[in-house]
């Protein structure tokens, strides 16, 4: 009997594995097929984060409720948005204009420059083989834009929710977790969301230099739409590695229609540019910077995008910074139980 019941009580164990395991292998093929949803959800935690980053010091100065100052912040972003829309949108507006007819005369003098150096059959076919014809590509174009406006309505507003009641939400997600590992996925997010804010604000530092010093240079050099252009350097400046070459490409082009004297002077700016980002302002944000080694930062851009499409090169570094952040809380320091730093703390 006691052997018998010893075979039952193994059998009992073995069913709930196989369980467990089938419920997990469930929850990856969910979580996989729902991974738009998944990344639109953090970026709604992305967008909680800066609000929350200007919500809690107006909280602390004026002690008014949690939800008045969400509410004020979200009304300083638009004031600020306002502002810059009153004082300049006209003029970034038509230099977007320019650029719209620009760019393609633009295209046109720098396929006929590689034509004249022989390479022009290859860019041809290239174009068309990564296309798929022009009529194909600017209807995915129209769409992707339609669905990318739609996506960011939904994500703003979520980060709005998210940062009004911010408590409720992770209470929430906590209370999912095992009782016993509650109090560590507790400090484990804490430690995420205080890194991934020190990111924000560093990447926001970094991106008004650049579009600054970038719309400066371009203004010297007698480049025409500088302030649009200017924009899209701060813009893509949030992408590691690949935000830079793709913000200098519309530039360049367009300086190929003065003249390949001018390409060169583009080119060099913007190299000047990321060497001063990269050697002078960075050191100065070191308290904020979140140090990701750059190998992992690359590979992750690529993976995120290969899983994720665009949005997941958008979000890839902040998603780096948060699941460096949790591996190094959750593995390294519980799991194998090795002393290493997070994010604003200082070498043992």
């Amino acid at each position: 009997m006691a052997a018998e019941g010893k075979e039952q009580g193994s059998d009992r164990i073995f069913i709930r594995r196989v369980l467990i395991a089938l419920a997990l292998a469930a929850f990856v093929y969910l979580v996989w097929h729902l991974r738009g949803l998944v990344l639109m959800l953090f970026g709604a935690v992305v967008i909680a984060t800066i609000f929350r980053a200007l919500a809690d010091p107006i909280r602390r100065w004026t002690h008014v409720p949690e939800g008045v100052s969400v509410a004020l912040a979200v009304a300083i972003v638009l004031a600020i948005l306002g502002g810059v829309g009153f004082l300049f949108g006209s003029q970034i507006g038509a230099q977007f204009q320019t650029l719209g007819t620009t760019l393609p005369d633009a295209w046109e003098s720098f396929e006929r420059r590689i034509g004249d150096m022989g390479f022009g059959e290859q860019l041809e076919s290239w174009v068309a083989g990564g296309s798929g014809g022009v009529l194909s590509t600017a209807g995915r174009m129209a769409m992707m834009i339609t669905g990318g406006i739609a996506d960011t309505l939904v994500i703003i507003f979520g980060g709005i929710f998210l940062a009004s009641q911010p408590r409720f939400y992770r209470s929430g997600a906590i209370k999912l977790i095992p009782p016993t590992k509650r109090a560590l996925v507790a400090d484990a997010m804490g430690h995420s969301e205080r890194a991934l804010r020190m990111w924000l604000k560093a990447q926001l530092i970094s991106m008004t230099v650049v579009g600054t010093l970038t719309g400066i240079g371009l203004w010297l050099l007698g480049m025409p739409s500088a302030l649009a252009l200017a924009l899209i350097a701060f813009t893509l400046e949030f992408i590691p590695f690949a935000g830079p070459i793709l913000a200098a490409i519309p530039a360049v082009l367009i300086a190929l229609l003065i003249g390949p004297e001018m390409a060169l002077w583009v080119i060099g700016l913007y190299l000047l540019v990321q060497q001063l980002e990269g050697n002078v302002v960075y050191p100065l944000i070191q308290q904020w910077a979140v140090h990701v080694p750059a190998a992992v930062l690359l590979f992750s851009l690529i993976g995120f995008g290969m899983l994720f499409g665009i949005i997941g090169i958008i979000f890839a570094a902040p998603l780096t910074v948060v699941t460096y952040v949790l591996v190094k809380r959750l593995y390294v320091q519980e799991a194998l139980d090795t002393p290493t730093p997070l994010p604003g703390e200082k070498e043992a």
